[in-house]
C-alpha cells in the first residue's frame, strides 16, 4: 500500500467536506475512537460507517472552515499514523488500521490540547 498518497488522498477528501469522498477510505464496520465525538453524539467509540457520517455530518457542520495539512506519514504493518495540522493550527495524528481490501477498519484520532 502507498501509505503516502493515501495521505493526500485523504487530505483532500477532508479539504472537499464531502462526505462520501472521505468516508470512501473505511470499512462498513469501521471503529473509530475520538474525545471529541463525546461532545456532538455522546460516545467516545463509534460502531459502523452510519454513525461515522453522522458524527462526521455534524462536526463539519459546525466547523464549516475545517481543513487539515498533513504534516508527517508514519508507516506500519497493515496500519498507518497521519499526523496534521486543523485550520487553527492544532496538530493531531490519526492512526489508521487497515483491512485486507485496503479500507480503514480501525482508526484513533488524538489531538494536542488547545492552549
Amino acid at each position: 500500500m502507498d501509505f503516502d498518497a493515501f495521505a493526500e488522498a485523504w487530505e483532500a477528501a477532508w479539504n472537499s467536506h464531502d462526505l462520501d469522498r472521505i468516508l470512501a477510505h473505511y470499512s462498513n464496520t469501521v471503529t473509530f475512537r475520538s474525545h471529541k465525538a463525546m461532545r456532538l453524539v455522546g460516545t467516545g467509540e463509534l460502531q459502523g460507517k452510519a454513525a461515522l457520517r453522522d458524527y462526521w455530518a455534524k462536526a463539519l457542520a459546525a466547523q464549516p472552515d475545517l481543513s487539515f495539512v498533513v504534516v508527517d506519514v508514519l508507516h506500519g504493518h497493515g496500519m498507518m499514523v497521519i499526523t496534521y495540522r486543523n485550520q487553527h493550527d492544532v496538530l493531531a495524528a490519526e492512526t489508521l488500521r487497515f483491512g485486507p481490501d485496503g479500507l480503514v477498519v480501525e482508526a484513533s484520532a488524538c489531538h494536542a490540547p488547545v492552549r
